[in-house]
């Protein structure tokens, strides 16, 4: 399940692409599938999911062997020379952190000028509505600590030489499941309601029929869980005229 749509990262043979938080690594393997030319590298604090990225991707059947590299750290401190990366994918991660503007100056340092970045987080008035039903569902350790408005988080990005390019939404057929999720949070998915509708997140993953992937299409922009945000860094002379224009 991808939230970002690489068509907006214009991805080109032989570059390369860092995806930050890539958990068990459902980015970094649908870049590798749609860009096998790539060479990308996935990063994450837990390295139970780098195992579990590194083992999926043994199982998958690739056109050709995949450029990749796995490596644990933290989104404060890229082990990464400055401009190491034509692209950035940063998808439902700052929620989760303290210090978000740290991660994302360090996003800018490793980042090329002229490189694409892509950040999707929870949408706000969805994810309020979870806190609402369940104070367990953003108290559990790594969980989320804050909810974003798009302009809060869009201002924020654009802080640094970044220049806003597109925006969309994602997964609205998971806000009902989050929703019964939280509203019966000691059931689990053992709540009747909550496993059915995970098995059926799970049929349409698996078979994407017509029906549920046109309906979830109508209803992102009304419901979608996440959004989805796209930013070009400056070229260095851009950002020159840019600071002289607001100076002057």
């Amino acid at each position: 399940m991808q939230t970002i749509n690489f068509k907006h990262l214009n991805i080109q043979a032989q570059q390369t692409v860092l995806d930050l938080g890539c958990g068990e690594g459902r980015h970094t393997l649908g870049i590798l599938f749609e860009h096998p030319n790539t060479r990308v590298i996935g990063i994450d604090l837990s390295f139970s999911d780098l195992q579990k990225a590194a083992k999926r991707q043994e199982e998958f059947d690739f056109p050709q062997q995949p450029s990749s590299l796995y490596s644990q750290g933290d989104a404060y401190s890229l082990p990464f020379t400055d401009h190491s990366f034509d692209h950035v994918i940063c998808s439902e991660v700052l929620e989760h952190l303290d210090d978000y503007p740290k991660a994302l100056a360090e996003i800018n340092r490793v980042l090329k000028p002229g490189g694409s970045l892509a950040v999707s987080v929870p949408r706000y008035w969805p994810e309020r509505i979870c806190w609402l039903f369940s104070r367990a569902y953003h108290e559990v350790p790594g969980g989320h600590v804050r909810i974003f408005r798009t302009q809060q988080l869009r201002k924020a990005i654009e802080q640094y030489p970044f220049q806003f390019q597109h925006h969309h939404w994602a997964h609205a057929l998971h806000v009902p499941y989050w929703w019964l999720r939280c509203a019966f949070w000691r059931w689990g998915n053992d709540f009747f309601l909550t496993r059915w509708y995970h098995h059926m997140l799970v049929w349409d993953l698996m078979k994407r029929p017509w029906l549920t992937q046109t309906l979830d299409r109508l209803l992102n922009p009304i419901m979608g869980k996440s959004i989805a945000l796209y930013f070009l860094k400056q070229e260095v002379l851009k950002q020159k005229v840019l600071k002289q224009k607001t100076q002057n």
